[in-house]
């Protein structure tokens, strides 16, 4: 029972924290499209947070075709994927215990 409901809130914890990931990685998509001063510290914070991964997506898979970065699309496609699985997984094993 207590198992259950630690599984549950971490289900659901897992959810909120992709879902937000899921928001910055779209807003940094929009903000770079208008050429954001980089030193607003607002668009830092963005870029800080979705950089990282785009370098690591570039380095093992070219995501730009006909001068269009495709890697916010890939890694909304990841997360949307990691959320209709693994905390799937987890709700439906925690309503078992």
């Amino acid at each position: 029972m207590i198992l259950g409901s630690i599984l549950s809130a971490i289900a659901t914890i897992l959810h909120t924290l992709i879902t937000l990931y899921t928001w910055v990685v779209i807003i940094a998509a929009l903000v770079s499209w208008v050429r954001p001063d980089p030193y607003n510290p607002i668009v830092q914070v963005l870029f800080k947070l979705t950089d990282p991964l785009y370098r690591k997506l570039k380095g093992k898979v070219p995501l730009i075709y006909g001068g269009i970065d495709f890697s916010p699309l890939v890694v909304i496609i990841i997360l949307q994927f990691l959320d209709l699985t693994v905390v799937k997984i987890l709700l439906v094993y925690s309503e078992k215990l």
